[in-house]
């Protein structure tokens, strides 16, 4: 064999690999709440390895076993399969991590091309030599003001005079009514007609 056949082996050997944790489903309740049973059942893997590490997903009732290499988890799961673990038939099977390669990425759909995303964005910016304008001070008519000054209840002024072609425009000032500033009087809420049993 050629050095370039050897490391073409060598890789789909790696591709191929065992993983070296394992799911376990079926997991009996108990073993989530008592200690003792806990123990027990950990009992079981650490025949195989003594430094195997557990995590427990006690909501799926399912725990993850994790030894050190890939032939003692794939003996693990032989033996251990469909086996009775603290009263409950257990099954075994291997942690497949999941693969983010690039080669695969034309094996699943690609999110679609962002052809309509202008219907999503945001406002376009502003042209490049806009400046924002500031507004000017305000103007105030002080003859206005003075004439409104002017203004007293109870008289008539004249705004425009009349003229041949266009009427007087007089304003009469309004004194305040009688109760203006009094409180209005309770509405009295309509009384629900009476019953006949």
């Amino acid at each position: 064999m050629s050095e370039e056949e050897l490391t073409e082996n060598q890789t789909v050997e790696c591709e191929y690999e065992l993983p070296t944790s394992l799911i376990i489903t079926n997991v009996a309740e108990t073993v989530f709440s008592k200690q003792t049973i806990k123990d027990s059942f950990e009992a079981a893997f650490q025949q195989y390895e003594e430094n195997a590490t557990f995590q427990y997903l006690k909501s799926f009732y399912r725990a993850r076993v994790n030894f050190t290499s890939p032939e003692i988890a794939a003996r693990a799961r032989i033996e251990l399969h469909n086996t009775t673990q603290c009263d409950a038939t257990i099954k075994c099977y291997f942690f497949m991590p999941l693969e983010t390669d690039k080669d695969q990425a034309g094996l699943y759909l690609e999110p679609p091309k962002p052809e309509r995303m202008f219907f999503i964005s945001p406002p376009a910016s502003p042209p490049i030599d806009w400046k924002p304008a500031f507004e000017g001070r305000p103007i105030i008519n002080y003859e206005l003001l003075s004439a409104m000054a002017k203004l007293a209840p109870g008289k008539a002024h004249e705004l425009h005079p009349p003229s041949d072609s266009q009427p007087a425009i007089v304003l009469h000032v309004c004194d305040n009514p009688e109760g203006f500033n009094e409180r209005p009087q309770k509405i009295e809420q309509t009384r629900c007609p009476e019953r006949n049993n």
